[in-house]
């Protein structure tokens, strides 16, 4: 290939700078990916306000919504799904249509740009969960569509059937029905030109449930980290208090529950030296506070609430090991983030955060069952704890890690990734005449 640059079609439904969770992955993309090739974003009309103060973006279209969508959405999915505790699988269904409505109207905007071959690749990047077709893929004969990383579908551990009912995982069979029932769906994996997988269960996934070829498919992580978590070298206490730390949603399966139980569990020796920080608000924070009294850990457990991202990098830095039991994890940031400044992290091997996590980085635990994952995570607690010269070795190799997830170096791979999609398409058209 040449050095000009690229010139792609990001669809982003997804994709705002001030928001977290998947919104601001898919903005992390488009700003990363812009920097390296000509990108034209197409995205929701709900990301204008956020986009419109940075001005360094402008080749930006915004698919409006009509408006019995906009009188859908807040009367039907948010008063049904998300009145005090998210019910996410049924929200995901109900609120299907307005996805729906977005997918038909980029078809319609841009289908004929991308059958004249206006753009060397379409990149389609939100929603990232395995259920939602992408409409574009129809127009894709001549330039090569892409899509993800897709990422999901990952199942509760056996074991944590009350934790899977209080996230209403019984509902997991509408992904089932949605397969066979939304249109475009199937379409889009049998023909999607190159697929992103943001796990390696999701990988596998897709490719039994589609016959999918290596060649079309490729794990590829979703989440990643801003320079500014990067640190280079990390002073390891040493002979003093031993800071733990917790960052997440306080919900049930993020199990903070089960690390302060861990803690509880301590040896006297042990439990002396540390201290844990638990960063976040949610659903299940008066039952923890509730927890920590009865326990006795009032003096060991400080509750640090919901913090901005710069002050919650002040909490990472202070740290010394980062504990997330979390049972059901598809990306998993905060692992990442812990990682960049230099944190062992004890993990669930479950999903997405048993991947990032290496021997040389940390422990990952087997959630055989609520009562093994407790047990190993005290005593992998008490390892750290006690051994000064692992948790510098672990330390290092948590920042050497944590390179490969930095925004920029992604963004290479993802260009090396579109050159590679590119050149296959080329040939198979050449192959083909």
């Amino acid at each position: 290939m040449n050095n000009q640059k690229l010139k792609v079609l990001l669809i982003v439904e997804q994709c705002n700078p001030e928001a977290a969770s998947v919104p601001l992955v898919g903005y992390k993309f488009y700003q990363a990916i812009s920097k390296l090739a000509d990108v034209e974003l197409v995205t929701h009309e709900r990301n204008k306000t956020p986009l419109s103060k940075l001005k360094e973006h402008n080749n930006i279209t915004y698919i409006t919504e009509s408006e019995l969508t906009k009188k859908y959405f807040p009367l039907v999915v948010g008063r049904l799904t998300m009145k005090g505790k998210n019910n996410w699988p049924l929200a995901n269904v109900l609120g299907y249509p307005v996805y729906a409505e977005f997918n038909h109207r980029v078809y319609e905007a841009f289908k004929d740009k991308i059958k004249r071959g206006d753009y060397d690749l379409v990149h389609a990047i939100t929603p990232m969960q395995p259920r939602y077709p992408f409409k574009v893929i129809k127009a894709g004969a001549q330039t090569p569509v892409m899509i993800g990383p897709i990422n999901g579908g990952v199942p509760f551990p056996a074991g944590f059937e009350e934790i899977a009912k209080q996230e209403y995982a019984y509902l997991n069979f509408f992904r089932a029905i949605g397969r066979a029932l939304i249109p475009g769906y199937v379409e889009t994996y049998k023909k999607a030109d190159k697929i992103l997988a943001g796990s390696t269960y999701t990988l596998n996934m897709l490719k039994d449930m589609f016959a999918i070829p290596d060649s079309r498919i490729e794990l590829f992580y979703e989440n990643g980290i801003a320079s500014t978590f990067l640190t280079e070298t990390k002073k390891v206490t040493k002979g003093r208090q031993i800071n733990l730390l917790f960052v997440a949603r306080l919900v049930p399966y993020k199990c903070a529950d089960i690390l302060i139980e861990a803690v509880s569990r301590l040896e006297p020796s042990v439990k002396e030296r540390v201290h844990l920080t638990i960063v976040g608000d949610g659903q299940e924070r008066n039952s923890l506070e509730a927890q920590v009294g009865k326990l006795n850990l009032g003096e060991k457990v400080k509750f640090a609430g919901w913090v901005g991202q710069e002050e919650t990098v002040e909490y990472y830095r202070q740290a010394d090991i980062f504990c997330f039991p979390s049972i059901r994890e598809f990306g998993g940031a905060v692992v990442m983030e812990a990682m960049a400044c230099g944190l062992p992290c004890i993990v669930p091997n479950n999903g997405g955060i048993g991947e990032y996590v290496t021997e040389e980085t940390g422990f990952k635990i087997e959630p055989n069952s609520r009562e093994y994952l407790t047990q190993e995570l005290t005593n992998k607690i008490t390892i750290l704890v006690e051994d000064d010269n692992l948790r510098e070795r672990m330390s290092a190799k948590s920042m050497e890690k944590a390179k490969e997830f930095e925004w920029d170096r992604k963004a290479e791979k993802i260009i090396e990734i579109y050159q590679k999609t590119i050149a296959h398409k080329k040939a198979a058209q050449f192959n083909s005449k």
